[in-house]
């Protein structure tokens, strides 16, 4: 039977709409089961704390269990490809992290691209890094450093937690853009790194904050400066690297992605939730415990953050010349 034109395109109007109403339907009753936040970390760290707090926000306010699942290894390549590889549907989720954009240019091979791949969904935090030096280099300046250095070359070892993570890549920029000549010694995590910088072995450390803080106030290491655009609350008193080196800024960052694909409306019903959390004022102190600022923001406003971190780690990896461990 031929059915009038009207009559016809009603019906295919109708059609169409029914899996948009569909898809609207399912993201309202999402979460219906657990979700999985998947972390690039083992258990303990900053990374693992930042995720667990997000998470029991989250399954306080769905009424779902928001697990989270710590898949270590790679520089957080292996939680990331898991996450890739699974259903678009909001049930598993990323704790993505500045790493991520370095990865992208780090590793020559990756079973993914992080910005095709991983929608965003919305940030959490910035944490700073902290320029510090062992007390007996004669140096309590920034400038006195770039001048010590310049007139030493080669002879200043900075160390760091690992080729390739953001202590060191923050080193790194910190050469590019004034110039000196510094020697990376890459260890195995940040901790045996400070030790060594206290004992005398190394130099300099672009630490972050949590693991450093102890020591600034023990006068066991000397601080010159952290590396984000403002300064530390937790620590008022030490400059800021853009102080004295003009356009210099670098944090670790956090926040939470899903795979491209999965429907908007979860996502944004994500988004919501994690700014709700990040205006809350027991949990904006609880994430300043470890070092954190927070950041709320649109899941575009990640989007970007994601983006611009991801070319501005590209030129200082291949400045560097840098190969994961």
């Amino acid at each position: 039977m031929k059915l009038p034109r009207r009559e016809f395109l009603h019906l295919a109007a109708g059609a169409a709409a029914l899996p948009a109403v569909s898809r609207f339907a399912w993201a309202q009753a999402y979460p219906s089961r657990p979700v999985r936040l998947i972390v690039g970390y083992a258990a303990g760290g900053g990374t693992d704390i930042t995720a667990r707090l997000i998470g029991q926000w989250l399954s306080e306010r769905f009424g779902q269990q928001f697990v989270i699942e710590n898949r270590p290894g790679a520089a957080t390549n292996i939680a990331t490809d898991a996450v890739v590889r699974a259903a678009p549907d909001g049930y598993t989720l990323l704790l993505a992290t500045g790493g991520n954009a370095i990865n992208a240019t780090l590793y020559d091979k990756l079973n993914f691209n992080f910005i095709r791949d991983i929608a965003p969904v919305g940030s959490v935090i910035r944490v700073p890094l902290v320029m510090v030096v062992n007390p007996s280099l004669r140096v309590t300046t920034v400038p006195e450093f770039i001048a010590f250095a310049t007139a030493n070359p080669g002879r200043i070892n900075f160390a760091s937690g690992g080729a390739g993570g953001p202590d060191h890549m923050s080193g790194e920029l910190f050469k590019m853009m004034t110039g000196t000549n510094m020697t990376h010694v890459p260890y195995r995590s940040l901790a045996p790194a400070l030790t060594d910088l206290i004992g005398g072995q190394v130099q300099v450390v672009f630490s972050t904050i949590p693991p450093a803080l102890g020591y600034i106030k023990a006068d066991k290491l000397r601080a010159l400066a952290v590396t984000t655009s403002t300064r530390f609350e937790g620590a008022p008193d030490i400059s800021t690297m853009g102080d004295f080196v003009r356009g210099y800024e670098t944090s670790q960052w956090y926040g939470i992605g899903v795979p491209t694909n999965t429907p908007v409306e979860i996502v944004e019903k994500l988004n919501r939730e994690i700014n709700a959390a990040l205006a809350d004022p027991k949990m904006k102190a609880r994430l300043a415990d470890i070092g954190g600022t927070v950041l709320p923001g649109s899941a575009a406003d990640f989007g970007k953050l994601i983006a611009d971190e991801t070319e501005k780690w590209a030129k200082v990896v291949k400045f560097s010349g840098a190969k994961p461990d």
